[in-house]
């Protein structure tokens, strides 16, 4: 966990936020600012400044995020389609590392660690 990561401190519950899943590895967020009627982030509790720093160890909950999308899809009933999209890094406009999953109806940010 970083200090100062809104993330981080989303996850450690020292922000108020409407959590829609935890667990020990991943916790997953309404977006209070969303772009469309839904938008929720999912994140790794462990922090990561960008997708780069991710190594082979971290490929269990990098793929665990995409599985926990899929899981909200199914109960927020997306079933006609969706899509993830990983924002890395300053340069493509993200203040963390995030994924987002949408739907035509509803938008779910299923993957998002944290940039410094």
């Amino acid at each position: 966990m970083s200090a100062d990561c809104l993330f981080c401190k989303i996850g450690a519950k020292k922000i108020p936020s409407k959590i829609v899943y935890e667990d020990d590895e991943v916790f997953a967020f309404e977006d209070i600012g969303p772009q469309a009627p839904t938008h929720i982030l999912i994140c790794p509790r462990k922090h990561f400044v960008s997708l780069d720093e991710a190594g082979p160890e971290d490929q269990a909950v990098l793929g665990k995020l995409q599985l926990i999308a899929a899981q909200l899809a199914r109960k927020l009933n997306l079933l006609e389609g969706y899509r993830t999209v990983v924002n890395s890094g300053a340069g493509a406009g993200a203040i963390c590392l995030s994924f987002a999953f949408t739907s035509s109806r509803r938008t779910i940010v299923p993957l998002a660690s944290r940039l410094r």
